[in-house]
């Protein structure tokens, strides 16, 4: 059974749940601004490491308020690190938490043993958004595209309510997974309107200040990158954040879409293993 903890973070708390021995490894879930979703993820890395999530901020049983900046989250990641009392840990990061993966790596490359990208957003700009909305929108009909779309629109700008960016979220989640007629239902999952677009906002003045491309090239911390050969985030994305990482490594995973624990059981142990060597 996983133990949970609170971590005091400036303004709240952050809610921690700890599984497993080993080394430690910290993951960060995807959104910005959704429940941690990763918990199957753990039985893959449980026996070997000491795994470590928490929800980002915005949702309880985290604080719900911001702010949602870059900054914030990357603080809030080297918190819970001080908070659990571990110096240096592998980070393991999907979608979204990939991209705050390389943000954390890049500023506090002395806490990181490694890095494990699961077909994060990438480091250059647009990161995938315009690829990803346009890939999903034709994995469904185009009534549903059209009505996922507004949606969307409304959620990242704050707009809207929860229920609607669920539904959207749950409109495309067919077209996240190799084969959508085969895809897993969708978990529950909360959102918070304000933490996606406040994330958002963030990210896109990160991307015109071109902060990753500056700073990764910089970086000395072994990484790798699991890429879904048919994820609605082209391989080219994380193959161009790879790229800014010297020595950096990526995998282009067949028969396999965004959620690649789910689609290729292992891979993502095999990665965390192959630094570990």
């Amino acid at each position: 059974m996983a133990r949970e903890l609170q971590i005091p973070v400036p303004g709240g708390v952050l809610h921690v749940w700890r599984k497993g021995p080993g080394p430690a490894v910290l993951v960060l879930h995807g959104g910005p601004g959704l429940s941690e979703y990763t918990e199957a993820l753990v039985g893959e890395l449980e026996d070997g490491f000491t795994v470590y999530r928490y929800q980002q901020r915005g949702l309880a049983p985290s604080t719900t308020s911001g702010p949602f900046d870059i900054e914030t989250h990357v603080a809030h990641a080297e918190a819970v690190l001080d908070g659990i009392g571990v110096e240096r840990a592998y980070i393991v990061g999907h979608s979204w938490g990939g991209y705050l993966a390389m943000h954390l790596a890049a500023h506090h490359p002395d806490r990181l043993l490694g890095l494990v990208g699961i077909d994060p957003l990438g480091a250059v700009p647009d990161g995938s958004e315009a690829d990803l909305g346009r890939i999903l929108a034709e994995r469904i009909s185009h009534e549903g595209a059209a009505r996922a779309l507004e949606l969307d629109r409304r959620a990242l700008a704050g707009e809207g309510t929860p229920e609607d960016a669920l539904e959207g979220l749950a409109m495309v989640w067919p077209g996240y997974f190799s084969s959508p007629v085969d895809a897993p239902p969708m978990p529950a999952l909360a959102i918070s309107i304000q933490c996606n677009a406040g994330t958002f906002e963030s990210i896109h003045e990160q991307f015109r200040l071109g902060t990753l491309q500056e700073t990764l090239p910089q970086m000395r911390v072994p990484s790798v990158f699991l890429l879904g050969a048919a994820s609605p985030i082209p391989p080219e994305h994380g193959m161009a954040s790879a790229a800014l990482i010297p020595g950096a490594r990526y995998e282009v995973l067949d028969d396999c879409g965004h959620f690649v624990w789910l689609e290729c059981p292992g891979s993502v142990r095999r990665a965390l293993d192959s630094l570990t060597v």
